[in-house]
């Protein structure tokens, strides 16, 4: 797997925060969970294992460096201490090992800096997004990636009901294939944004990323990631899909047979893993992403509501002037709830609707953001076509 430098990394991931940074505003979409990276998201809801303690410094006391994590004897700070106890007792890991994990750990203001929020608001731009993410250089690597493991791919595909060109896309969108799943050691970087987020604004956020610290202490436990060694992006999230510890401990599954789960090095894993997140947050088997929909722009507004789900039915996206070029009513995805979303240039003040079905909020479970899901489709749809041609 080839690797960049940590510089040209986080240069990659900033391009990557500030795409899902623009499609997201207060009044229509929450937050990102985790950067694309990861994000990958990533990257994705997560549900924490420990109850972490609030017994915590505040957030976004220094982003220059810390020095209390730990005592002047070497002994772990009180409040670290404290969470150490309290993952010990809760998950029965002796308390050594993750005291050890954790007096090996480092604060990394690299990560802390790239994390910060941005000065202003950068106006969100759909075809600046996009282009960002399809074009040449990615678009031989998703075809030859394809080709060269389209046995697998098409299996784990069939198997899990998910379309290849989604999987293959997403991985794309994500690492490009394996060229940049970060340097960052993930066990700094999670102490890092757990315990010294730098946002006085977003306190959940270091709960998020203490609660991906436990993750990746239970994982080194279990034996399935050494926690010293590990590396990601500047969010903590690994291998070529970009799975935060979270995500690899609840959807990550063993794609060929044996007996373990690397996503660093087995396409089969990564790509049953990247397959299985998406069914397990709602993926339909048959349904499109979008539904072959044309909608009035004017009709279309104030039914983007911004959200995660989607809450409208057929009927009432008809009554917005919609329109398709054949009897629809029958359509699977006409049975489905649908929403619809918007592609904003905001600096033109215009923006593109589509009518997205439940397979387009199961992509927005990788990465809460609708520009990354319609990128992830549309890419998917260019590889597909290129690849029947």
């Amino acid at each position: 797997m080839l690797r960049k430098t940590r510089l040209l990394q986080a240069s990659f991931c900033c391009l990557l925060l500030a795409g899902c940074a623009t499609s997201q505003t207060t009044t229509q979409q929450p937050a990102p969970l985790e950067p694309t990276s990861t994000i990958n998201t990533t990257g994705p809801a997560i549900k924490p294992v420990v109850k972490a303690l609030d017994a915590h410094p505040k957030t976004g006391d220094s982003v220059q460096g810390r020095q209390d994590y730990f005592q002047a004897n070497g002994a772990l700070s009180p409040y670290l201490q404290a969470w150490a106890n309290e993952l010990s007792e809760l998950q029965s890991i002796p308390l050594d090992r993750i005291e050890a994990l954790l007096k090996s750990a480092s604060y990394d203001a690299q990560a802390a800096r790239l994390m910060a929020p941005s000065k202003g608001r950068i106006k969100r731009s759909w075809s600046t997004y996009k282009n960002r993410f399809i074009e040449p250089i990615r678009i031989k690597a998703g075809l030859d990636f394809w080709q060269q493991h389209a046995p697998t791919i098409e299996r784990i595909a069939n198997q899990y009901g998910v379309p290849a060109e989604i999987i293959v896309s997403i991985i794309g969108v994500e690492t490009i294939y394996g060229r940049y799943t970060g340097d960052f050691r993930v066990l700094d970087a999670l102490l890092t944004l757990g315990f010294s987020y730098p946002d006085n604004s977003r306190p959940e956020r270091g709960k998020l990323f203490r609660d991906q610290l436990a993750d990746l202490i239970v994982l080194d436990h279990q034996g399935k990631i050494n926690a010293s060694s590990a590396t990601g992006s500047f969010a903590g999230a690994m291998g070529l899909p970009q799975f935060m510890p979270g995500s690899l401990m609840r959807y990550a599954v063993d794609g060929d047979g044996d007996n373990k789960i690397d996503l660093y090095h087995s396409i089969p894993d990564v790509v049953a893993s990247v397959a299985n997140f998406l069914v397990e947050h709602g993926w339909q088997p048959g349904l499109p992403v979008f539904a072959p929909v044309n909608v009035h722009d004017a009709a279309a507004k104030p039914l983007v509501d911004g959200g995660l789900s989607p809450l409208l039915s057929w009927s009432q996206i008809k009554q917005a002037r919609a329109a398709t070029p054949f009897s629809s009513d029958q359509q699977p995805w006409a049975q489905s709830p649908l929403g619809i979303i918007d592609l904003a240039e905001e600096s033109q003040g215009t923006a593109e609707y589509r009518v997205a079905t439940p397979n387009f909020y199961a992509i927005t479970s990788y990465n809460r953001s609708y520009f990354y899901a319609t990128t992830v489709a549309d890419f998917a749809a260019l590889l597909a076509q290129r690849r029947q041609n």
